[in-house]
Protein backbone atom coordinates (compact mmCIF):
# COMPACT_ATOMS: atom_id res chain seq x y z
CA UNK A 1 0.00 0.00 0.00
CA UNK A 2 1.28 3.43 -0.93
CA UNK A 3 2.64 5.37 2.05
CA UNK A 4 4.02 8.42 0.27
CA UNK A 5 2.43 11.19 -1.78
CA UNK A 6 3.83 11.99 -5.18
CA UNK A 7 4.89 15.57 -5.80
CA UNK A 8 1.81 16.13 -7.97
CA UNK A 9 -0.52 14.74 -5.29
CA UNK A 10 1.09 16.89 -2.60
CA UNK A 11 0.84 20.06 -4.70
CA UNK A 12 -2.78 19.38 -5.59
CA UNK A 13 -3.64 18.75 -1.94
CA UNK A 14 -1.92 21.97 -0.82
CA UNK A 15 -3.56 24.06 -3.53
CA UNK A 16 -6.91 22.50 -2.66
CA UNK A 17 -6.44 23.60 0.97
CA UNK A 18 -5.77 27.15 -0.20
CA UNK A 19 -8.95 27.00 -2.26
CA UNK A 20 -10.97 25.79 0.72
CA UNK A 21 -9.77 28.74 2.80
CA UNK A 22 -10.09 31.40 0.15
CA UNK A 23 -13.69 32.60 0.01
CA UNK A 24 -15.44 35.91 -0.54
CA UNK A 25 -14.29 37.40 2.77
CA UNK A 26 -10.68 36.58 1.97
CA UNK A 27 -11.12 38.31 -1.36
CA UNK A 28 -12.50 41.60 -0.01
CA UNK A 29 -10.68 42.13 3.30
CA UNK A 30 -7.15 42.70 1.87
CA UNK A 31 -8.13 45.37 -0.72
CA UNK A 32 -9.94 47.28 2.02
CA UNK A 33 -6.87 46.95 4.23
CA UNK A 34 -4.68 48.35 1.46
CA UNK A 35 -7.13 51.19 0.82
CA UNK A 36 -7.34 52.27 4.46
CA UNK A 37 -3.76 51.50 5.53
CA UNK A 38 -2.27 53.26 2.47
CA UNK A 39 1.44 53.82 3.01
CA UNK A 40 1.35 51.51 6.05
CA UNK A 41 -0.13 48.60 4.08
CA UNK A 42 2.81 46.21 4.39
CA UNK A 43 3.10 46.70 8.14
CA UNK A 44 -0.63 46.10 8.57
CA UNK A 45 -0.48 43.10 6.23
CA UNK A 46 2.13 41.36 8.40
CA UNK A 47 -0.09 41.56 11.49
CA UNK A 48 -3.11 40.62 9.35
CA UNK A 49 -1.25 37.46 8.36
CA UNK A 50 -0.87 36.40 12.00
CA UNK A 51 -4.61 35.83 12.41
CA UNK A 52 -5.58 35.27 8.75
CA UNK A 53 -2.71 32.94 7.75
CA UNK A 54 -0.73 31.61 10.71
CA UNK A 55 -3.70 30.65 12.89
CA UNK A 56 -5.51 28.84 10.06
CA UNK A 57 -2.32 26.95 9.18
CA UNK A 58 -1.82 25.99 12.83
CA UNK A 59 -5.45 24.89 13.02
CA UNK A 60 -4.99 22.61 10.03
CA UNK A 61 -1.84 21.11 11.53
CA UNK A 62 -3.45 20.53 14.94
CA UNK A 63 -6.50 18.80 13.48
CA UNK A 64 -4.28 16.59 11.34
CA UNK A 65 -2.11 15.74 14.35
CA UNK A 66 -5.03 14.99 16.68
CA UNK A 67 -6.93 13.07 13.96
CA UNK A 68 -9.97 15.32 13.86
CA UNK A 69 -11.65 18.24 15.59
CA UNK A 70 -13.70 15.88 17.77
CA UNK A 71 -10.55 14.33 19.21
CA UNK A 72 -9.04 17.75 19.84
CA UNK A 73 -12.15 19.04 21.63
CA UNK A 74 -12.43 15.74 23.53
CA UNK A 75 -9.43 16.81 25.59
CA UNK A 76 -11.84 19.09 27.44
CA UNK A 77 -14.52 16.41 27.77
CA UNK A 78 -16.83 14.19 25.65
CA UNK A 79 -19.94 16.35 26.09
CA UNK A 80 -17.97 19.51 25.36
CA UNK A 81 -16.57 17.86 22.24
CA UNK A 82 -20.00 17.00 20.85
CA UNK A 83 -21.54 20.39 21.64
CA UNK A 84 -18.69 22.59 20.42
CA UNK A 85 -17.76 20.49 17.38
CA UNK A 86 -21.39 20.30 16.27
CA UNK A 87 -21.85 24.04 16.85
CA UNK A 88 -18.75 24.79 14.76
CA UNK A 89 -19.85 22.59 11.87
CA UNK A 90 -23.41 23.95 11.91
CA UNK A 91 -22.61 27.64 12.35
CA UNK A 92 -19.82 27.83 9.80
CA UNK A 93 -21.63 25.36 7.53
CA UNK A 94 -25.36 25.58 6.68
CA UNK A 95 -25.90 28.16 9.42
CA UNK A 96 -23.55 30.74 7.89
CA UNK A 97 -20.72 29.80 5.57
CA UNK A 98 -22.43 27.71 2.90
CA UNK A 99 -25.55 29.84 2.23
CA UNK A 100 -23.44 32.98 2.30
CA UNK A 101 -20.95 31.41 -0.11
CA UNK A 102 -23.79 31.06 -2.59
CA UNK A 103 -25.32 34.49 -2.14
CA UNK A 104 -22.26 36.73 -1.63
CA UNK A 105 -20.76 36.40 -5.14
CA UNK A 106 -24.19 37.12 -6.59
CA UNK A 107 -24.78 40.18 -4.41
CA UNK A 108 -21.29 41.61 -4.92
CA UNK A 109 -20.42 40.80 -8.50
CA UNK A 110 -23.66 39.97 -10.33
CA UNK A 111 -26.65 41.79 -8.79
CA UNK A 112 -25.39 45.35 -9.54
CA UNK A 113 -25.51 44.58 -13.26
CA UNK A 114 -28.85 42.77 -13.49
CA UNK A 115 -31.21 44.67 -15.88
CA UNK A 116 -33.96 46.55 -14.06
CA UNK A 117 -36.60 44.69 -16.04
CA UNK A 118 -35.46 41.36 -14.55
CA UNK A 119 -36.55 40.23 -11.10
CA UNK A 120 -33.59 40.27 -8.71
CA UNK A 121 -35.08 37.37 -6.74
CA UNK A 122 -35.42 35.26 -9.87
CA UNK A 123 -31.87 36.07 -10.93
CA UNK A 124 -30.58 35.06 -7.48
CA UNK A 125 -32.60 31.83 -7.62
CA UNK A 126 -31.13 30.88 -11.00
CA UNK A 127 -27.58 31.80 -9.99
CA UNK A 128 -27.68 29.89 -6.70
CA UNK A 129 -29.36 26.91 -8.36
CA UNK A 130 -26.43 26.54 -10.75
CA UNK A 131 -23.93 27.33 -7.98
CA UNK A 132 -25.23 24.72 -5.53
CA UNK A 133 -25.82 22.13 -8.27
CA UNK A 134 -22.14 22.43 -9.18
CA UNK A 135 -21.12 22.26 -5.51
CA UNK A 136 -23.26 19.14 -5.07
CA UNK A 137 -21.65 17.47 -8.07
CA UNK A 138 -18.17 18.24 -6.73
CA UNK A 139 -18.95 16.93 -3.24
CA UNK A 140 -20.68 13.68 -4.20
CA UNK A 141 -17.38 12.06 -5.18
CA UNK A 142 -14.88 12.90 -2.40
CA UNK A 143 -12.29 10.67 -4.10
CA UNK A 144 -12.23 13.18 -6.97
CA UNK A 145 -12.15 16.26 -4.70
CA UNK A 146 -8.40 16.85 -4.82
CA UNK A 147 -8.32 16.52 -8.60
CA UNK A 148 -11.33 18.75 -9.24
CA UNK A 149 -10.53 21.47 -6.70
CA UNK A 150 -6.74 21.23 -6.39
CA UNK A 151 -5.90 20.53 -10.04
CA UNK A 152 -8.51 22.56 -11.92
CA UNK A 153 -10.72 25.03 -10.02
CA UNK A 154 -8.21 26.58 -7.61
CA UNK A 155 -5.35 26.95 -10.15
CA UNK A 156 -7.86 28.69 -12.41
CA UNK A 157 -8.77 31.02 -9.53
CA UNK A 158 -5.11 31.77 -8.82
CA UNK A 159 -4.43 32.51 -12.47
CA UNK A 160 -7.36 34.92 -12.65
CA UNK A 161 -6.25 36.76 -9.49
CA UNK A 162 -2.69 37.02 -10.83
CA UNK A 163 -3.92 38.42 -14.16
CA UNK A 164 -6.08 40.97 -12.34
CA UNK A 165 -3.13 42.00 -10.17
CA UNK A 166 -0.73 42.41 -13.10
CA UNK A 167 -3.23 44.42 -15.11
CA UNK A 168 -4.04 46.78 -12.22
CA UNK A 169 -0.33 47.32 -11.51
CA UNK A 170 0.04 48.87 -14.98
CA UNK A 171 -2.56 51.51 -14.14
CA UNK A 172 -1.64 54.95 -12.70
CA UNK A 173 -0.88 54.62 -8.99
CA UNK A 174 -1.59 56.84 -5.99
CA UNK A 175 -0.90 55.80 -2.43
CA UNK A 176 -2.69 57.72 0.33
CA UNK A 177 -1.81 58.10 4.00
CA UNK A 178 -3.46 55.67 6.45
CA UNK A 179 -6.91 56.59 7.74
CA UNK A 180 -9.17 55.72 10.66
CA UNK A 181 -7.85 52.94 12.92
CA UNK A 182 -4.93 52.25 10.58
CA UNK A 183 -3.63 55.77 11.19
CA UNK A 184 -3.58 55.20 14.95
CA UNK A 185 -2.24 51.64 14.99
CA UNK A 186 -1.81 49.72 11.71
CA UNK A 187 -0.44 46.66 13.54
CA UNK A 188 -3.39 46.27 15.91
CA UNK A 189 -5.98 46.98 13.21
CA UNK A 190 -4.37 44.56 10.78
CA UNK A 191 -4.43 41.87 13.47
CA UNK A 192 -8.13 42.48 14.16
CA UNK A 193 -9.02 42.42 10.46
CA UNK A 194 -7.37 39.04 10.11
CA UNK A 195 -9.23 37.87 13.22
CA UNK A 196 -12.49 38.88 11.53
CA UNK A 197 -11.90 36.42 8.68
CA UNK A 198 -12.58 33.62 11.23
CA UNK A 199 -10.50 31.25 9.11
CA UNK A 200 -9.08 29.61 12.22
CA UNK A 201 -12.51 28.04 12.80
CA UNK A 202 -12.68 26.98 9.15
CA UNK A 203 -9.26 25.37 9.57
CA UNK A 204 -10.72 23.02 12.18
CA UNK A 205 -13.09 21.80 9.45
CA UNK A 206 -10.66 21.82 6.54
CA UNK A 207 -7.85 20.07 8.41
CA UNK A 208 -10.13 17.03 8.52
CA UNK A 209 -10.85 17.29 4.76
CA UNK A 210 -7.12 17.40 3.99
CA UNK A 211 -6.25 14.47 6.25
CA UNK A 212 -9.06 12.42 4.64
CA UNK A 213 -7.80 13.37 1.16
CA UNK A 214 -4.29 12.23 2.08
CA UNK A 215 -5.65 8.92 3.36
CA UNK A 216 -7.53 8.40 0.09
CA UNK A 217 -4.18 8.56 -1.71
CA UNK A 218 -3.16 5.47 0.28
CA UNK A 219 -1.25 7.08 3.15
CA UNK A 220 -2.62 5.37 6.27
CA UNK A 221 0.10 5.82 8.88
CA UNK A 222 -1.14 8.57 11.22
CA UNK A 223 2.31 10.11 11.58
CA UNK A 224 2.70 10.33 7.81
CA UNK A 225 -0.79 11.84 7.51
CA UNK A 226 0.08 14.42 10.16
CA UNK A 227 3.37 15.21 8.40
CA UNK A 228 1.72 15.73 5.01
CA UNK A 229 -1.09 17.77 6.59
CA UNK A 230 1.52 20.05 8.16
CA UNK A 231 3.43 20.46 4.89
CA UNK A 232 0.23 21.09 2.94
CA UNK A 233 -0.83 23.69 5.51
CA UNK A 234 2.49 25.50 5.28
CA UNK A 235 2.43 25.64 1.47
CA UNK A 236 -1.23 26.68 1.43
CA UNK A 237 -0.42 29.41 3.97
CA UNK A 238 2.42 30.71 1.80
CA UNK A 239 0.16 30.92 -1.25
CA UNK A 240 -2.55 32.54 0.87
CA UNK A 241 -0.13 35.23 2.03
CA UNK A 242 1.09 35.94 -1.51
CA UNK A 243 -2.50 36.33 -2.73
CA UNK A 244 -3.32 38.60 0.22
CA UNK A 245 -0.27 40.71 -0.68
CA UNK A 246 -1.49 41.08 -4.29
CA UNK A 247 -5.00 42.06 -3.21
CA UNK A 248 -3.71 44.48 -0.57
CA UNK A 249 -1.45 46.05 -3.19
CA UNK A 250 -4.47 46.65 -5.44
CA UNK A 251 -6.15 48.50 -2.58
CA UNK A 252 -2.99 50.42 -1.75
CA UNK A 253 -2.15 51.70 -5.24
CA UNK A 254 -5.74 52.90 -5.72
CA UNK A 255 -6.12 54.38 -2.23
CA UNK A 256 -5.85 58.01 -3.42
CA UNK A 257 -8.35 57.60 -6.23
CA UNK A 258 -10.78 55.56 -4.12
CA UNK A 259 -10.37 57.47 -0.84
CA UNK A 260 -13.22 56.82 1.55
CA UNK A 261 -14.16 53.40 0.13
CA UNK A 262 -15.68 51.17 2.78
CA UNK A 263 -16.04 47.91 0.87
CA UNK A 264 -13.40 45.65 -0.65
CA UNK A 265 -15.75 44.50 -3.40
CA UNK A 266 -16.25 48.11 -4.51
CA UNK A 267 -12.47 48.63 -4.63
CA UNK A 268 -11.94 45.53 -6.77
CA UNK A 269 -14.86 46.43 -9.03
CA UNK A 270 -13.50 49.92 -9.69
CA UNK A 271 -9.96 48.62 -10.21
CA UNK A 272 -10.86 45.89 -12.71
CA UNK A 273 -13.31 48.10 -14.58
CA UNK A 274 -10.64 50.76 -14.95
CA UNK A 275 -8.05 48.26 -16.15
CA UNK A 276 -10.17 45.77 -18.13
CA UNK A 277 -13.29 47.72 -19.01
CA UNK A 278 -16.71 46.06 -18.85
CA UNK A 279 -15.09 42.67 -19.40
CA UNK A 280 -13.45 43.20 -16.02
CA UNK A 281 -16.84 42.98 -14.32
CA UNK A 282 -17.48 39.55 -15.83
CA UNK A 283 -13.93 38.55 -14.92
CA UNK A 284 -14.43 39.63 -11.30
CA UNK A 285 -17.75 37.79 -11.09
CA UNK A 286 -15.87 34.65 -12.13
CA UNK A 287 -13.25 35.20 -9.42
CA UNK A 288 -15.91 35.65 -6.73
CA UNK A 289 -17.79 32.58 -7.89
CA UNK A 290 -14.73 30.33 -7.96
CA UNK A 291 -13.51 31.59 -4.58
CA UNK A 292 -16.87 30.91 -2.93
CA UNK A 293 -17.42 27.60 -4.72
CA UNK A 294 -14.19 26.01 -3.47
CA UNK A 295 -14.88 27.14 0.12
CA UNK A 296 -18.45 25.90 -0.13
CA UNK A 297 -17.26 22.48 -1.29
CA UNK A 298 -14.91 22.18 1.68
CA UNK A 299 -17.62 23.11 4.17
CA UNK A 300 -20.17 20.67 2.70
CA UNK A 301 -17.65 17.84 2.52
CA UNK A 302 -16.33 18.25 6.07
CA UNK A 303 -19.83 18.65 7.52
CA UNK A 304 -21.18 15.60 5.72
CA UNK A 305 -18.26 13.46 6.90
CA UNK A 306 -18.66 14.66 10.51
CA UNK A 307 -22.42 14.10 10.75
CA UNK A 308 -22.12 10.70 9.08
CA UNK A 309 -19.77 9.69 11.91
CA UNK A 310 -21.74 11.51 14.62
CA UNK A 311 -24.91 9.58 13.82
CA UNK A 312 -22.99 6.31 13.34
CA UNK A 313 -23.74 5.89 9.64
CA UNK A 314 -27.53 6.07 10.03
CA UNK A 315 -27.41 8.32 6.97
CA UNK A 316 -24.79 7.98 4.24
CA UNK A 317 -22.25 10.62 3.28
CA UNK A 318 -24.19 11.26 0.06
CA UNK A 319 -27.42 11.80 2.01
CA UNK A 320 -25.76 14.41 4.24
CA UNK A 321 -24.33 16.15 1.17
CA UNK A 322 -27.83 16.43 -0.30
CA UNK A 323 -29.26 17.67 3.03
CA UNK A 324 -26.60 20.34 3.58
CA UNK A 325 -26.61 21.53 -0.02
CA UNK A 326 -30.40 21.63 -0.32
CA UNK A 327 -30.87 23.43 3.00
CA UNK A 328 -28.16 25.98 2.12
CA UNK A 329 -29.76 26.63 -1.28
CA UNK A 330 -33.10 27.39 0.38
CA UNK A 331 -31.54 29.62 3.04
CA UNK A 332 -29.47 31.53 0.47
CA UNK A 333 -32.71 32.51 -1.29
CA UNK A 334 -35.33 32.80 1.42
CA UNK A 335 -33.87 33.21 4.91
CA UNK A 336 -30.23 34.21 4.97
CA UNK A 337 -30.62 37.42 7.00
CA UNK A 338 -32.69 35.70 9.69
CA UNK A 339 -30.24 32.82 9.98
CA UNK A 340 -27.23 35.15 10.10
CA UNK A 341 -28.81 36.99 13.04
CA UNK A 342 -28.49 33.76 15.02
CA UNK A 343 -25.38 32.14 13.53
CA UNK A 344 -22.99 35.10 13.67
CA UNK A 345 -23.37 35.61 17.46
CA UNK A 346 -22.89 31.86 18.00
CA UNK A 347 -19.73 31.96 15.91
CA UNK A 348 -18.31 34.86 17.93
CA UNK A 349 -18.67 32.70 21.04
CA UNK A 350 -17.07 29.66 19.42
CA UNK A 351 -14.14 31.45 17.78
CA UNK A 352 -12.11 32.21 20.94
CA UNK A 353 -12.22 28.63 22.22
CA UNK A 354 -11.22 27.44 18.74
CA UNK A 355 -8.10 29.64 18.92
CA UNK A 356 -7.36 28.36 22.43
CA UNK A 357 -7.64 24.72 21.34
CA UNK A 358 -5.38 25.41 18.37
CA UNK A 359 -2.66 27.03 20.48
CA UNK A 360 -2.83 24.38 23.19
CA UNK A 361 -2.86 21.59 20.64
CA UNK A 362 0.16 22.92 18.73
CA UNK A 363 2.16 23.36 21.96
CA UNK A 364 1.00 20.15 23.69
CA UNK A 365 4.36 18.42 23.28
CA UNK A 366 6.12 21.40 24.90
CA UNK A 367 3.85 22.11 27.89
CA UNK A 368 2.23 18.68 28.33
CA UNK A 369 -1.17 20.17 29.23
CA UNK A 370 -3.44 17.98 31.32
CA UNK A 371 -7.22 17.77 31.37
CA UNK A 372 -7.49 20.50 34.03
CA UNK A 373 -5.74 23.05 31.79
CA UNK A 374 -7.97 22.21 28.83
CA UNK A 375 -11.11 22.40 30.98
CA UNK A 376 -10.24 25.73 32.61
CA UNK A 377 -9.02 27.44 29.42
CA UNK A 378 -12.03 26.25 27.44
CA UNK A 379 -14.48 27.33 30.14
CA UNK A 380 -13.08 30.85 30.40
CA UNK A 381 -12.74 31.32 26.63
CA UNK A 382 -16.39 30.29 26.13
CA UNK A 383 -17.95 31.98 29.18
CA UNK A 384 -16.59 35.49 28.67
CA UNK A 385 -17.54 35.80 24.95
CA UNK A 386 -20.95 34.32 25.83
CA UNK A 387 -21.57 37.00 28.46
CA UNK A 388 -20.45 39.70 26.02
CA UNK A 389 -22.62 38.28 23.21
CA UNK A 390 -25.73 38.14 25.41
CA UNK A 391 -25.24 41.78 26.33
CA UNK A 392 -24.36 43.23 22.93
CA UNK A 393 -26.64 41.10 20.72
CA UNK A 394 -29.65 40.29 22.89
CA UNK A 395 -29.37 43.09 25.47
CA UNK A 396 -29.29 40.56 28.31
CA UNK A 397 -27.13 41.68 31.25
CA UNK A 398 -25.93 39.20 33.86
CA UNK A 399 -25.34 40.54 37.38
CA UNK A 400 -21.70 41.44 38.01
CA UNK A 401 -20.42 39.42 35.01
CA UNK A 402 -21.62 41.85 32.32
CA UNK A 403 -20.01 44.81 34.08
CA UNK A 404 -16.82 42.82 34.67
CA UNK A 405 -16.49 41.93 30.99
CA UNK A 406 -16.71 45.60 30.01
CA UNK A 407 -13.62 46.39 32.11
CA UNK A 408 -11.44 43.56 30.85
CA UNK A 409 -8.29 44.47 28.86
CA UNK A 410 -8.93 44.63 25.08
CA UNK A 411 -12.70 44.33 25.57
CA UNK A 412 -13.34 47.27 23.23
CA UNK A 413 -11.61 45.30 20.44
CA UNK A 414 -13.69 42.18 21.13
CA UNK A 415 -10.71 40.42 22.74
CA UNK A 416 -11.74 40.72 26.38
CA UNK A 417 -11.44 36.95 26.79
CA UNK A 418 -7.76 36.86 25.84
CA UNK A 419 -5.93 38.00 29.01
CA UNK A 420 -8.21 36.17 31.51
CA UNK A 421 -7.91 32.95 29.49
CA UNK A 422 -4.12 33.21 29.43
CA UNK A 423 -3.98 33.87 33.19
CA UNK A 424 -6.38 31.01 33.93
CA UNK A 425 -4.36 28.67 31.71
CA UNK A 426 -1.07 29.54 33.45
CA UNK A 427 -2.60 29.03 36.90
CA UNK A 428 -4.17 25.69 35.97
CA UNK A 429 -0.93 24.52 34.35
CA UNK A 430 1.00 25.45 37.50
CA UNK A 431 -1.53 23.53 39.60
CA UNK A 432 -1.08 20.47 37.40
CA UNK A 433 2.69 20.53 37.66
CA UNK A 434 3.05 21.44 41.33
CA UNK A 435 -0.13 20.69 43.29
CA UNK A 436 -1.90 18.05 41.17
CA UNK A 437 0.84 16.07 39.40
CA UNK A 438 -1.53 13.18 38.62
CA UNK A 439 -3.08 15.40 35.89
CA UNK A 440 0.19 15.07 33.98
CA UNK A 441 -0.82 11.52 33.05
CA UNK A 442 -4.39 12.43 32.12
CA UNK A 443 -5.95 11.38 28.79
CA UNK A 444 -5.32 14.87 27.41
CA UNK A 445 -1.68 13.97 27.00
CA UNK A 446 -2.23 10.49 25.59
CA UNK A 447 -4.13 11.80 22.54
CA UNK A 448 -1.01 13.36 21.07
CA UNK A 449 1.23 10.33 21.38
Amino acid sequence: MMNKLSRSQFLQTSIMLFGLFFGAGNLIFPPLLGNQAGSQTWLALVSFAVTAVIFPVLGTIVVGKSEGLSQLANRVGPKFSIIVTTAIYLSIGPGLGIPRAGSVPFEMAVAPYIPEAMSLGLARLLYTLVFFALALWLCLKPNQLVKRVGKYLTPMLLLMIALMFVRVMFMPKGVAEPVDAYAASPVVQGFLEGYNTMDAVAALNFGFVISMAIRRFGVQDKHEVAKYTMKSGLLAGLVLFLVYAMLAAIGMVSSQKLAGADNGAFILTQAVQASLGNFGLVFLAGIFTLACLTTCVGLITSGAEYFKQLFKDKLSYRAWVFIWTGFSFLVANFGLNNLLAFSVPVLTVIYPVALVLILMGISQDVFNFGSLSYLVAATVSVALPLVDMLQTTFNVSLPVLSSLVDYLPLSSQGLGWLVPTLVALLISLACEKVLLPHYASSPANEWTR
